[in-house]
């Protein structure tokens, strides 16, 4: 072989060896170009719980570690404030009256695209660990382990991929962090980008903190809300027929640890109805000896402080009391969450995860915490509607910004999708986040949300409703078995205390904002004659419903 030859076969080899390693290194690129999302969802977790919103109640350091190296968003809202529905819109990009999922009892359109398998067309590794709430087979995942339903706090039940039920001894919150660990350490595809779904069940009733925490935050007291024993003037039917006041409708047993036997014996006032085996079920019929040994101590504690001091209380005082005492045990839920998204943050940070990580942590909707005297959520007004919304994706968003931009869950399908480079599909409803992720704020255009709620009647009577919100204002009609509008200025009545759509002074806005409100439901499709399917289709479903059969 000439000096030629073995100069021309050496620089062929060399050229392929060159292009190999440097298609290598463009594949490494390009995969690094799209970023692994990280989806944290709570249940139920107002955002007046999250001390980067609000920290008169609690610290939550690990969450917040989100917003001051991300993005906060504060008018972060719902589309119909109840977790199914809300779960399913986040899911497909659509408002539940398109995908069908109006309230809890339907069961979710299996045939409706969702954004974890356009994720796993595109060539990311998919998962799932926690509550998903509907379907036991979640779409376009690769791997998952979901609660049955609403699942357990104590020593919880998942369903597995495999189509069985498995139970795990623990305390949920730390358990679904486990898996999640779990599924990054060992079963992660290092040559794709993830989209991890972490799903925490807790803060969701009936409220069962591990035990130091249980023990911990009984000996706290926490501010009252400025309407804690508010009357509902000025406010229509609705507010004053739904049924979830902390005195008159929040559970003994099932709510604020009082055992079944003491309750029977003490009779209290007003009597409220339980749930059948509210308080075993999720506890006593649950938990290992060990774990009642740590459990027992502190609901001696509660019951012998319920049996001493109730009888003589006053209705105010008994509010106070039952204010407190979910309080401590929602509160303390929290906590767990908030420490176990600081495991799962500083996994990222130790396994050099962190600069490549797309991290959204949301609820799926926000929460009454004694807010006009209530618990649970439903409606349009502020603390159902509004959900906490923390986004951090180092290099693209600046640390520590705000956002009060009128944003929905019904946007995060799109936003996700586009920060993977992933076309989204048309007929979904929302609107990317990205141009306000990456400080383009001049780009984002809507200035208006739509909400409807459906879910009456049905538990806690809340009435249905849709609505416009802006920064400025709110209108809502009430519909079905009443014919009511409301309207709020969101700016001079924060509390939403006075309604104010017969004050001559808002003629105007009232007029404005109709036009606006029958154009947005043109734009998703919405209509009256929707609303009748929708009522009909419940009534048809709800066999004890008290109006059933009415139209």
């Amino acid at each position: 072989m000439t000096s030629y030859f073995r100069i021309s076969i050496g620089l062929s080899i060399a050229l392929v060896l060159f292009s190999c390693d440097n298609k290598k290194k463009i594949d490494k690129g390009i995969r690094a170009k799209r970023p692994n999302i990280l989806f944290i969802m709570s249940d139920d977790h107002a955002y007046q719980a999250i001390s980067a919103y609000q920290n008169h109640l609690i610290e939550t350091p690990n969450i917040d570690r989100i917003a001051n190296e991300g993005i906060k968003f504060t008018n972060a809202c719902v589309s119909n404030s109840i977790c199914a529905p809300s779960r399913a819109t986040i899911l497909t990009g659509k408002h539940t009256h398109i995908n069908g999922k109006t309230d809890n009892a339907r069961p979710f359109d299996t045939t409706q695209v969702t954004f974890p398998e356009l994720f796993q067309k595109a060539g990311y590794q998919t998962a799932m660990f926690g509550k998903l709430h509907f379907g036991n087979n979640p779409k376009g995942v690769d791997d998952f382990m979901i609660l049955p339903g609403q699942g357990n706090y104590i020593n919880p039940d998942f369903i597995t991929k495999t189509g069985d039920t498995i139970r795990k001894e623990g305390y949920v919150t730390d358990v679904i962090t486990d898996l999640t660990l779990d599924w990054m350490e060992r079963e992660r595809d290092t040559t794709k980008p993830f989209m991890l779904m972490y799903l925490h069940k807790a803060p969701h009733r009936p409220w069962w903190p591990k035990p130091d925490k249980f023990k911990a935050y009984l000996d706290k007291t926490f501010p009252e809300p400025a309407t804690l024993f508010d009357d509902y003037e000025n406010r229509g039917t609705a507010a004053k027929t739904a049924e979830m006041n902390l005195l008159t409708d929040m559970m003994y047993n099932h709510d604020s640890k009082i055992r079944p036997e003491l309750t029977k014996k003490m009779k209290p006032t007003p009597e409220v109805p339980e749930y059948k085996g509210g308080f075993h079920n999720p506890y006593s019929n649950r938990a290992t000896a060990a774990q009642k040994a740590a459990y027992e101590p502190i609901l001696t504690r509660i019951n012998a402080d319920f049996e001493e001091n109730w009888p003589t209380m006053t209705k105010k005082e008994k509010m106070r009391w039952k204010y407190q005492r979910y309080m401590q045990d929602y509160l303390a839920c929290i906590s767990s969450v908030d420490d176990n998204v600081g495991r799962v943050l500083d996994y990222l940070d130790e396994n050099e995860l962190s600069e490549n990580t797309l991290v959204v942590y949301t609820s799926d909707q926000g929460f009454y915490l004694g807010e006009h005297g209530w618990f649970d959520k439903r409606f349009i007004y502020n603390e159902s509607f509004k959900t906490p919304l923390l986004v951090r994706w180092p290099n693209k968003i600046k640390p520590g910004i705000t956002s009060e931009e009128m944003v929905q869950n019904l946007d995060f399908a799109q936003t996700l999708l586009e920060a993977a480079q992933i076309n989204a599909p048309k007929d979904m409803q929302g609107e990317s986040l990205i141009p306000l992720l990456t400080s383009n704020d001049a780009d984002w255009t809507r200035d208006a949300v739509y909400y409807h709620y459906y879910e009456y009647p049905a538990v806690h009577q809340v009435k249905r409703h849709y609505g416009i919100v802006t920064i400025n204002y709110k209108l809502t009609h009430f519909y079905y078995d009443v014919d009511e509008w409301e309207l709020y200025d969101r700016k001079k009545d924060p509390n939403e205390t006075h309604n104010v759509y017969h004050d001559p002074n808002y003629a105007t806005i009232v007029k404005m904002l109709k036009v606006r409100l029958e154009k947005l439901r043109e734009q998703y499709g919405d209509s009256d004659e929707l609303n009748q399917k929708y009522i009909d289709i419940h009534l048809e479903n709800s066999i004890d419903s008290p109006l059933k059969g009415k139209k």
